[in-house]
C-alpha cells in the first residue's frame, strides 16, 4: 500500500457557504444520536466500576457504537444526476466531478465524519484483481448478459475485444506500472480534484503525441480501478454516515450489475435516482428488478432533474402517478416512498450564487414553489428557499427516519440491554463477596469449563441444524432449476417447430426467479425460527448454570436473550438472466447441428451454465450470509456471557477473603452508582430478559 501526504500546489475543493439550514430533515436523526452519546456515556461509566473482564464486554459495546456508520447506496442509470446528488447530500457542490464521465465500475463511497469544519481526510484507492480480470474474459455467458441490458452487442469475442481494449489502453497509459498495479491498494492523506480526476475519472481515449498535456493525468488509473473511498469530515451530519456512489446501470461494461448487486447487499438503504424528464426507461426497470426483493423502507426513490421540466407543478403528479402504478404491477411496491427535487438546484443553493442559474430552471423553480412551498415560506432566504425545493430537506427526512427505526434503534435496544447484564451482575458479584456463595451445587471455578462446553454444545447444535436446513433449501433450488432448464428446452423446440432457426428465441425467466424468491423466503423463515429456538434454549441453559454455581445471590441479574438478525435480502435474485437467441451466432451454430433433440440437449447444457451463476449466488452465498450472522449473534451473546460468569466467579474467590469482603461492603457509593447507571440504560432496553 502506498501512503502519500498531500503535495504542496494540491488543487483545493471550493468551500463554498451553505444554506443555513443544511441540516434540515436530519432532526430525527440528531435526537438519535443524543441517545447514542446517553448510552455510550453511561456505558464508559459503568466500565470504570466493574472489573477487568466485564470491562472487556463493555470496551466491545463502547467499539460498535463508535463503528456505526449507516451506509445509503445511491443506484440510477448514467446520466440520471447520482453524483450531483450525492455532492449535494454530503454539502459540496463540486465534491466529485459530475462533468465527466466516471468509470463505470467505481464505487465511490464517502464517510462523512461531523465536524466544526469541513476537510477532506484521506483517500483509499483499490485497484482490480487478476481473478476480477479473468472473470470478466472467462464468463462470456454473464458478459453477454450484462451488455445486452446495456443495448451492447452480447457475443462473447466482441465483448472480450471490448475488454481487450480496455486493458490495452490501461497498458498504453501505465507501461510498465500496469502489472504492479493489479491488486493493489494506494492511499493518501488528502484528497483534491486533480487526485480524484485522477482516479475515479475516465480519461479521453489519446495515443502518443495526441495527449493533451493538461489532461494526461485524468483518468490515468480509471481503467483498473476498483473502488474508492474517501474520508472528510461534515458539519452537517450528526454521526458517520456513508453515502455510496455505484456505477450507472446502461453503462456499455460489463462488471456494473454485480457491482450494484454487492454494494446493495451491503447497504439496508438505497435511494433509487430517476429522472422526471424520462423516469422508468427499460433500465430503470431493470434497477427496479434489482431491488424489487428489498422491503419498501429500504428504498427512497429521487425523481431528480425538476429543474428540467417545463411545467413541475402540472407534471410532478402525473409522473408520480406513472412511477406508483408501475412498481405495484412489476414487484408489487405500493408504500415504497418517493421524493421529487433537483440536484442541480441543490448545487445552485450550495455555490451561494443562486443567479447563476439558467431563465428555463428559474421558471420550473417558480412553478414548482408554487406546488410545494406555503405562503409562510415566502419570507424565507433565496438560497434557503431554493434548497427547500431542491428536495434535499425531504430526501434528508426520509433516510433520517429509517436510519433511526431499522439500524440504530435496534443497536441501542442490543448495547443497552447486554449492558444491563453487565450492571445486574456487578450487583451480584458484590453481593457475593459480601456474603459469599450459599446453596450452590458447583464450584463458581468448576461453572467456567462448565460454561466453555455449554456454549461449545449450542453453537454446534445450531450450525448443524442451519446445515439441515440450508441442505433442504438446496436441494428444492436444484430441482427447480432443473424444470426450468427442461420448460426452456421444451419452449426452444416449439419455436423451432413452429419457426425455424430464422427468427429469434427469447424466454422469460420470470418464473425461475419467483420460484427461488418463495423458496427462499421458507428457507428464511424456517432458518429464524430455528435461530430463536437455540437462542432460548441457550439462555435458559446459562440462567441454570449461573443458579447451580452461584445459588439464590444472582436474583438480581439479568440476561438478554440473543436478538434474531434481520436477514440479507435476496438481492441476487433481480440479476440479469439473458436467455435470448437473437444474434449471429445463432445461425451459424444451428447449421452445424442435426435435428431438434440434439440441438435440445446442447441447449440444456448451454441454459444450466447460464444460470449457475444466479443459482450460486442464491443458493450458497446467500444462505452462507445468513447462517454467518445468525451463527454470530449467538456467538456474541457467549462472549459476553463468559465475561461476566468469569467476573461473578472472581467475586466469589475474593468473597473469601474477610477483609475483602469489608472493604467490598464499604463501597456502597459505587453500588449505588451502578444502580443509576442501570436506571439510565433500561429505557433504551426494550427487549424481552429472562431473569435467572
Amino acid at each position: 500500500m502506498n501512503i502519500e501526504t498531500k503535495p504542496p500546489m494540491a488543487t483545493e475543493l471550493r468551500k463554498a457557504p451553505r444554506p443555513s439550514d443544511f441540516g434540515s430533515g436530519l432532526e430525527h436523526l440528531k435526537g438519535f444520536v443524543d441517545d447514542m452519546r446517553a448510552v455510550e456515556e453511561a456505558v464508559s461509566a459503568l466500565s470504570e466500576l466493574v472489573g477487568e473482564n466485564s470491562a472487556k464486554s463493555l470496551a466491545r459495546f463502547r467499539n460498535e457504537l463508535s463503528e456505526f456508520e449507516p451506509t445509503i447506496t445511491v443506484l440510477g442509470q448514467v446520466k440520471a444526476g447520482k453524483t450531483a446528488l450525492v455532492n449535494a447530500l454530503a454539502g459540496w457542490e463540486d465534491l466529485l466531478p459530475s462533468d465527466v464521465n466516471p468509470w463505470t465500475s467505481v464505487v465511490t463511497s464517502l464517510h462523512l465524519t461531523p465536524g466544526d469544519e469541513r476537510s477532506e481526510n484521506r483517500a483509499h484507492f483499490r485497484f482490480m484483481s487478476e481473478k476480477e480480470w479473468d472473470r470478466l474474459l472467462n464468463k462470456g455467458g454473464r458478459m453477454g448478459e450484462l451488455a445486452s441490458r446495456a443495448g451492447a452487442e452480447s457475443e462473447l469475442q466482441k465483448i472480450a475485444q471490448q475488454i481487450e481494449k480496455v486493458r490495452e489502453k490501461a497498458r498504453q497509459r501505465l507501461g510498465k506500472k500496469f502489472e504492479l498495479l493489479i491488486g493493489e491498494e494506494h492511499e493518501y492523506g488528502y484528497f483534491d480534484k486533480n487526485l480524484l480526476e485522477k482516479y475515479i475519472c475516465l480519461g479521453d481515449d489519446f495515443t502518443g503525441d495526441e495527449i493533451d498535456p493538461d489532461m494526461a493525468d485524468q483518468g490515468r488509473f480509471a481503467d483498473i480501478l476498483r473502488s474508492a473511498d474517501l474520508y472528510l469530515n461534515s458539519t452537517a451530519v450528526p454521526c458517520n454516515l456513508c453515502l455510496r456512489d455505484t456505477p450507472g446501470v446502461n453503462d456499455t461494461f460489463m462488471m456494473r450489475e454485480q457491482i450494484t448487486v454487492q454494494a446493495i447487499r451491503e447497504s439496508r438503504l438505497c435511494i433509487v435516482v430517476l429522472s422526471a424528464c424520462q423516469a422508468l426507461t427499460s433500465v430503470d426497470m431493470g434497477l427496479i428488478r434489482l431491488i424489487s426483493n428489498l422491503k419498501s423502507r429500504n428504498i427512497v426513490i429521487f425523481v431528480n432533474r425538476i429543474d428540467e421540466l417545463s411545467d413541475p407543478g402540472q407534471q410532478v403528479p402525473e409522473v408520480e402517478r406513472l412511477i406508483r402504478e408501475t412498481m405495484k404491477k412489476h414487484i408489487g411496491m405500493e408504500d415504497v416512498e418517493i421524493v421529487f427535487g433537483s440536484a442541480y438546484w441543490a448545487s445552485v443553493a450550495l455555490s451561494g450564487d443562486i443567479n447563476r442559474m439558467p431563465q428555463t430552471s428559474a421558471n420550473a423553480l417558480y412553478g414548482w414553489a408554487e406546488l410545494a412551498l406555503d405562503a409562510k415560506d415566502s419570507e424565507t432566504r433565496p438560497d434557503k428557499m431554493v434548497w427547500e425545493l431542491s428536495g434535499m430537506p425531504a430526501l434528508f427526512s426520509a433516510l433520517s427516519t429509517r436510519i433511526v427505526s431499522d439500524i440504530g434503534q435496534p443497536l441501542l435496544t442490543k448495547i443497552a440491554g447486554a449492558a444491563i447484564s453487565v450492571a445486574s451482575s456487578e450487583e451480584a458479584a458484590r453481593k457475593i463477596r459480601v456474603e459469599g456463595v450459599r446453596e450452590a451445587s458447583i464450584t463458581p471455578r468448576e461453572a467456567l469449563p462448565a460454561f466453555g462446553t455449554l456454549s461449545q454444545r449450542h453453537i454446534a447444535a445450531l450450525r448443524n441444524a442451519l446445515h439441515a436446513v440450508v441442505h433442504d433449501y438446496q436441494d428444492r433450488a436444484d430441482r427447480g432449476q432443473a424444470q426450468f432448464v427442461e420448460r426452456a428446452s421444451q419452449s426452444l423446440i416449439s419455436h423451432l417447430e413452429q419457426f425455424g432457426p430464422q427468427e429469434g428465441w427469447r424466454y422469460d425467466p420470470t418464473g425461475l426467479r419467483v420460484l427461488m424468491r418463495s423458496n427462499y423466503r421458507v428457507f428464511g423463515q424456517r432458518a429464524k425460527s430455528l435461530a430463536l429456538q437455540h437462542y432460548d434454549a441457550a439462555l435458559q441453559d446459562v440462567a441454570e448454570l449461573y443458579a447451580h454455581a452461584f445459588g439464590d445471590h444472582i436474583d438480581c441479574l439479568q440476561l438478554p436473550s440473543p436478538t434474531v438478525p434481520q436477514l440479507p435480502a435476496p438481492v441476487t435474485l433481480g440479476q440479469t438472466i439473458a436467455l435470448d437467441f437473437n444474434d449471429g451466432w445463432w445461425m451459424s451454430w444451428w447449421k452445424r447441428i442435426r435435428g431438434y433433440d440434439a440441438f435440445a440437449q446442447q441447449f440444456r447444457q448451454l441454459i444450466h451454465g447460464e444460470t449457475d451463476d444466479f443459482m450460486t449466488q442464491i443458493k450458497t452465498t446467500q444462505t452462507d450470509l445468513v447462517c454467518q450472522q445468525l451463527v454470530t449473534a449467538l456467538t456474541e451473546f457467549f462472549e459476553n456471557q463468559r465475561d461476566i460468569l468469569s467476573e461473578i466467579a472472581n467475586s466469589a474467590d475474593q468473597g473469601q477473603n474477610v477483609g475483602q469482603a469489608v472493604r467490598a461492603h464499604g463501597d456502597g457509593a459505587q453500588l449505588e452508582q451502578i444502580k443509576r447507571l442501570h436506571a439510565v440504560l433500561t429505557p433504551f432496553a426494550t427487549s424481552e430478559r429472562v431473569s435467572t
